[in-house]
Formats: structure tokens, sequence, C-alpha cells
């Protein structure tokens, strides 16, 4: 299979490389026509933040990867790219690190899921812009069940990585239903962000953000339907809240082992569960001591999220042996196109025998006759090639046979003459 491929990614480059060479949705759109009319007959584009990555069956034998490289440098006008921040592809080769990265397992997170998604908006493009046939499709099929298949059935996803995220999952571990329960957010940087959207997936009753800038605090608002209020009040509505998040970059607590003493008096003992995912730390640990209130800080979230991260590395194993069985399945179907062309001219050829013979009696019996002679001839025409087709099948499948399945074609071609016939079977003149 002449499949070649580059990858820019999160291994080889730093992320200013990564973003010199990150394509747009239009630009993957413009570049795919330029290598359309420059090198490669079919392929796809994939640019994430952690990755730009070029595939593709070459036009010609003069195009390899370099070729597909200067392409790129090219088209994106930049020179801060050496040969050591390029991984290079070919063959099978190339489809195993496609299927890597659709699996997760060549994610910056081992199992992240999401690049699954931008694989599959990645492989659209391809179709959309007519830069995908039969084997780039067969690959695109092999490539998003290889991601699906790790999701579903090994443990590679699963688990929080993020400390964001682990505080969700800490929190969905006390709370069984969140519907009824309000959370402040303290700040709105990123952690806080990922936080509050977690929350907002999990159908949380309210959430308040506040934070030092209140344009910043505002947009947070917005994008998790929340509303705000203001920092220099928010220790004063703190008894309000059953759940606190607070990430920001304060030198010092914000939240005192007071305020949370005469929050939870006021809540008359009704439990609080606070996250302090800030380093240094936004609320002074000394409020784990009162009764009712729940306090996890970024250390314990870390353990959370290593031992996460340790049950994923686990799967990998599992992930490679779903990728060996697509693989093996994706070169039983590529080793049968060679045959198939064979297949078609020899049915071709037994097909214009019939029709030629039948034509020959055409006139000589009824037409009731006729019809049941055209149904015997195609009964015998189809269980004359059923044997032939069906092993050459099963030959060009089994990887294993591949020089058998090349001489037993080379055969039929010889003894049926099929190599300058046409699909009708008759020669041209």
């Amino acid at each position: 299979m002449n499949l070649i491929g580059i990858s820019i990614n999160h291994r080889t480059s730093s992320i200013e490389q990564r973003e010199s060479l990150h394509l747009s949705l239009d630009e993957q759109r413009e570049f795919i026509t330029k290598i359309k009319n420059d090198c490669l007959k079919e392929g796809f584009v994939v640019s994430t933040c952690n990755r730009t990555e070029i595939f593709g069956i070459p036009k010609t034998s003069h195009v390899n990867n370099n070729f597909l490289l200067n392409e790129l440098l090219s088209f994106k006008n930049v020179n801060n790219i050496s040969q050591e921040n390029i991984e290079t592809f070919e063959a099978e080769n190339a489809l195993r690190h496609i299927a890597q990265v659709a699996s997760g397992l060549d994610s910056l997170i081992i199992g992240d899921s999401q690049i699954l998604s931008q694989c599959k908006e990645s492989f659209r493009l391809s179709v959309d812009e007519n830069f995908s046939e039969a084997t780039t499709r067969k690959i695109f099929d092999i490539a998003i069940r290889i991601g699906k298949r790790a999701i579903k059935e090994t443990l590679i996803s699963q688990g929080a990585v993020t400390v964001s995220y682990a505080a969700i999952q800490v929190i969905e571990k006390i709370f069984a239903n969140l519907e009824k329960k309000e959370a402040l957010i303290i700040g709105a940087g990123e952690t806080s962000e990922l936080a509050a959207i977690h929350l907002n997936s999990r159908n949380i009753g309210k959430i308040t953000i506040t934070n030092r800038t209140e344009e910043k605090a505002g947009k947070l608002a917005k994008k998790v339907s929340g509303s705000t209020v203001k920092f220099d009040e928010f220790k004063k509505h703190l008894h309000k809240f059953d759940i606190i998040i607070s990430a920001t970059s304060s030198k010092d607590y914000l939240v005192s082992y007071e305020d949370i003493k005469s929050a939870i008096n006021l809540r008359k003992g009704t439990p609080i569960f606070i996250m302090d995912i800030a380093i240094p730390r936004d609320v002074d640990p000394k409020v784990r001591k009162i009764d009712n209130v729940f306090y996890n800080d970024i250390d314990s979230l870390n353990i959370i999220v290593e031992q996460n991260l340790q049950k994923r590395k686990h799967e990998i194993p599992k992930v490679h042996q779903i990728i060996d069985e697509e693989i093996e399945n994706f070169y039983s179907w590529f080793n049968t196109l060679d045959i198939i062309p064979t297949i078609k001219s020899l049915r071709s050829f037994f097909e214009s025998i019939e029709h030629d013979e039948l034509n020959k009696i055409r006139n000589k019996v009824s037409d009731e006759d006729f019809l049941k002679l055209e149904e015997m001839t195609k009964r015998l025409v189809g269980r004359i090639l059923h044997n032939p087709t069906i092993k050459l099948r099963e030959l060009a499948e089994n990887n294993e046979d591949l020089d058998k399945t090349n001489i037993h074609t080379s055969v039929l071609k010889f003894l049926f003459d099929l190599e300058n016939k046409p699909l009708n079977g008759k020669k041209e003149n």
C-alpha cells in the first residue's frame, strides 16, 4: 500500500512550532486543493492544538514525505521547523499511526476521546472536498471503528485525568443528584471554566461565579447559564452554597477558617463541599476540621488523576490488540483489490460466450423456450464461476498466501487471455 504521511505533534515540537503549522478549517480546504493538484491522489489532513498531520496516496513515485513537508511549509510560509520536528510514516506504519491517533494512544493525555471526533471531522472534510477514494475511505472506516472499540471494549478513556474533572467526579460521589445544589466558582481562569462547564453538564441547580475582574466572571457565567456575585462580597454568601470550587492565582488564602465556620453555622450543619484546586491554596486547609465540611485540595485530586492515568496505561495492550485485529481486516480487504478486475474480466468473458451462443439460437426456438435456455445458461455460468471466485477471494484475504494469489490470478489471465479484454469480454479493435 503506497500510503505516506507526516506528523508534527506534541511529542516532536513546541507549542509555538505547532501553532505555526496549525491549519484552520478554511486553510485545510485551501491546502487540500493545493495538494490534490500537486501531489496526492487522495488523502486527508488533521490539524488540532496538539498535531498537524497529512496522509495520502502519491500521484507519482517522485512524491514522498519530504515533498509533503515542503508543501506544508510553503503553504504556511514557515521556516522554524526541522526534520527533528517531523515524524514520517509509510505503508503499514502510516496506517498503524492513524489508528493510534484515533484510539487516543498518541494523545497528550492517553485515552483522550476528543481526538476521535476531531478525526471524524477531518475525514468528513476529505469526503466533502472530493479528496477521498476507496482506500482512504476504508482507512476512515477502520480508524473510526478502532476508536469506538477502544472506548467500548477497554477502559482507556475511563476516569478523570484533569484536576477539574476529578473534582467533579468526587463531588458526584458525595451528591447523588446535583439538580437541587448550588455551586460557587471562585476565579474565572481556565481551570475554573473547566470546572464550571463540567458542573453545568451534570445539570447542577445553580452556578455562581465570582472573580476579581467582573467582566471575566460575567463571560463565564453566561457560558454556563449562571450568575455572578461581586468579588468583595462573595464571603457574605458562602452559606448559600453546597459546593465551593476555588481556582485563583491569589498568593494568600481567600477563604479563612472563620469564614467557613460562620457559613456552616448559618447552614445549621448542612454540609459544604470545598474543592481548592489553586496553587497556592485559596482556602485555609484547617476548614477540613469543621464538622460537615468536606475539603479537598489539589494534592488529593492529583492522586486521583495519577491513579486514573495508571489505569489507562494498563489498558494500552488491549487497544494495541484491537489495532492489530482491524489492520489485519484492512489488509484482507486491500489484498482483494488486485483480484477484483480479474474476477470481473473472467465473469465478463463467460457472459459474452453465453450471450453469443444464445443469439445463435434466438430465432430457432420459441420465446418461451428461449427464456428457459437463458435462465439455464445464466445458472450454468454462475455455477462454473462460483468456486474460482470464492477461492481467489479466500486466498487474497489470507495475507500469508499473496504469492499464491498472484500466481493463480496470472494463470487465469493467461488461460482466458484476460489481459487485453475489456469488461464486455470482447477485444478492442
